[in-house]
């Protein structure tokens, strides 16, 4: 069994004899100005557990003769072209002071969630009286740079506190990178102010469907469903995210997706008829049209949200584009001769280039599925590799850089225990949490110099079947969990049964948290 009850596990731990107590005698003291935010924060996760204990943000008080929380971080993060930074840290507890030391901001807040994990788990919820966690020293630092979960937000609405949740949650794993799905067929989800039908019109669903998308006749609740976020509201969440050194990464899923855009300004489709939003599962044949004003609306549209999101990456979508209704327009193939493209394929490519080129123009890099890659990848973009491995693979060897997603190991939409009748409904599929701690990011395929441009690996959670926040943790959790430390731990590291074992006290935590994992494993 483990020496420790930490989820990821980190790189080295040593435990030590005695403890150090908090109470109220307990100071928080902020070494250095990079660590005044994580200082605040650890206070607030030590409110939460019923403990008020002070920050000191003058870096004067380490002499003082109080039991210390000292936080340092060195200087502000060095990045490198992907945007990441070096995110190692060392905590080491004594009976008098414990202290939380890295080399920048980033490293210190994955110190401060590995600190709570150091508490009793009881302490994460609402623990009245003193607090004692074991002396120990730590020296951790993550294998991969993208560790992230993906949350889409459009075929059901989650309120933005709900978003804070999940963001936090992923910060206690220590994950760095959240994947907004804004938009969707069913719903789109955040404010553009140069077109405000977008959610007028375009957040708010008629009904939805009931039961399985494959279940026929179709059945329908009759209850509208929407919701938007106010970029007012998604720059709160920009910034509770950082106070984490988590990163929110928006998506616009383009071309094709779109059917809740077409709604709102049916110019922008390719049949000129209204339409409305899609109320069942599955892909739109509606996409969006090729003409100069469509595709700088959605120049238009993306500058908005880089003035929103800060992130490097900015996912522009790419997947699962039918083709029909272009190569069934008249006006679309004119276009296509107009600018020189021969096949549909290359029309998509032609597509996703100019967005590319947009977002590179505003110091930005593109970020798509997989199936950006057909007709021909555009210059600066990243693919996200969820059909299986072999567009990752493909990209590797181009050069480009890649987040494995795949939807073999990373899908926490599908079922997690059999019997699948005993489950709550899922688009089907099977992916025990085994599985998913199992996973490999790194294809063998790849040479040492190709998987170096693999970012790392990234969780789905597709809401076609997730209608609240509690499904959505029954869903997440603790596949998550065995994700993250896929993610974090180095390989030579990770043993299945030493996380079942720290499982069990990480279970203690969900129930402090309210989180309503799935009781198996």
């Amino acid at each position: 069994m483990a020496a420790h009850q930490i989820i990821p596990a980190p790189r080295d731990y040593t435990a030590r004899e005695g403890s150090f107590s908090l109470d109220s005698q307990t100071r928080i003291v902020a070494a250095s100005s990079e660590a005044e935010t994580a200082a605040r924060l650890v206070s607030e996760y030590l409110k939460a557990a019923g403990l008020t204990v002070p920050v000191d943000a003058s870096g004067t008080a380490t002499a003082d003769p109080t039991r210390r929380i000292v936080l340092t971080a060195g200087g502000p993060p060095v990045y490198d072209d992907a945007g990441f930074t070096d995110e190692s840290y060392r905590i080491d507890v004594a009976p008098d002071v414990c202290r939380l030391d890295a080399a920048n901001r980033e490293g210190l807040a994955r110190a401060v969630q590995t600190f709570r994990q150091l508490l009793p788990p009881s302490a994460l919820g609402a623990a009245a009286g003193p607090l004692a966690i074991a002396c120990c020293a730590i020296a951790d630092a993550p294998r991969f740079r993208w560790r992230g979960l993906h949350l889409d937000v459009c075929r059901h609405f989650f309120p933005i506190d709900d978003v804070k949740r999940f963001v936090d949650l992923a910060a206690l794993h220590r994950y760095n990178r959240i994947h907004l799905h804004l938009t969707e067929d069913q719903g789109w989800r955040v404010e553009i102010k140069r077109f405000p039908r977008l959610t007028e019109v375009g957040s708010l669903r008629h009904e939805t469907l009931v039961g399985h998308f494959n279940d026929k006749p179709h059945r329908f609740d009759g209850k509208p469903h929407g919701g938007f976020y106010t970029q007012d509201e998604l720059r709160d969440l920009v910034r509770f995210a950082a106070e984490r050194e988590v990163v929110l990464v928006p998506e616009i899923d383009m071309p094709g997706h779109m059917q809740a855009a077409i709604a709102a300004y049916p110019e922008w489709g390719c049949t000129g008829h209204p339409i409305g939003l899609r109320e069942i599962w599955g892909i739109s044949q509606d996409i969006l049209n090729v003409e100069e004003a469509t595709v700088s609306a959605m120049e238009q549209i993306l500058d908005e949200l880089i003035d929103i999101f800060p992130s490097l990456f900015i996912h522009v979508g790419g997947d699962e584009v039918p083709k029909y209704q272009w190569t069934h327009s008249k006006r679309v193939q004119e276009r296509m001769r107009e600018i020189g493209v021969h096949d549909e394929h290359e029309l998509q490519s032609w597509f996703i280039r100019r967005m590319d080129a947009f977002l590179q123009s505003k110091g930005r890099r593109t970020l798509g599925w997989d199936e950006i890659l057909e007709g021909g990848l555009a210059p600066g973009a990243t693919v996200m590799s969820w059909r299986g491995e072999a567009g990752g693979i493909e990209a590797a060897k181009m050069g480009h850089d890649v987040v494995m997603a795949s939807n073999t190991h990373t899908y926490f939409d599908y079922y997690q225990d059999m019997p699948t009748d005993e489950e709550p409904l899922t688009i089907g599929g099977f992916l025990p949490t085994g599985k998913v701690y199992s996973y490999e990011p790194i294809p063998a395929e790849l040479t040492e110099e190709q998987a170096t441009h693999v970012l790392g690996a990234q969780a789905q959670l597709w809401t076609e079947y997730i209608p609240d926040r509690d499904r959505l943790d029954y869903m997440t959790y603790p596949r998550a969990a065995a994700l993250a430390e896929v993610v974090w731990t180095a390989k030579e590291n990770r043993s299945y049964r030493s996380f079942l074992e720290r499982l069990a006290v990480h279970r203690e935590r969900f129930a402090a948290l309210g989180v309503t994992a799935h009781p198996r494993p």
